[in-house]
């Protein structure tokens, strides 16, 4: 069996995404610490479906958006076609909860067809925050 792994990655509001290499179907958590130009959070989104995300739990600025975007942009790699439920993406967007708790929410109760044992923390803001994230989440 696969050790669950746990990945940070910092982007700033306009920051383009990068190719994610060497993970397999994962979790992610996504912060939204700033304010993002439309077009630039459909790009991430894409980018985030395209690296192989099948859970994402949403918390921070405009995260019923990214929310949004993310459900879209999965049906948009998809071709609006039924898949597997093992290559389905789950959703959910956390607005009025406390961070830690989204992190507890992700490690419990965030459940999948697939055993999702890799976890992305995708951080958007102006400065990074990795060890108070990661601290966050082995907390959780």
């Amino acid at each position: 069996m696969q050790k669950p792994t746990l990945r940070y990655l910092h982007l700033t509001p306009d920051s383009d995404f990068p190719v994610l290499e060497d993970l397999p179907p994962f979790k992610a958590i996504v912060i939204v610490d700033a304010e993002v130009e439309e077009m630039v959070m459909w790009a991430s989104c894409r980018a985030l479906v395209a690296a192989g995300c099948r859970y994402a739990s949403v918390w921070g600025t405009q995260c019923e958006a990214w929310h949004d975007a993310i459900d879209d942009a999965y049906l948009e790699a998809t071709n609006y076609d039924d898949v597997a439920p093992e290559n389905s993406l789950v959703t959910s967007w956390h607005e009025d909860e406390e961070l830690s708790e989204v992190f507890w929410f992700a490690r419990h109760r965030a459940v999948h067809a697939a055993e999702l044992r890799a976890t992305l923390i995708l951080h958007i803001a102006d400065a990074p925050r990795r060890d108070e994230l990661e601290a966050t989440w082995r907390d959780a």
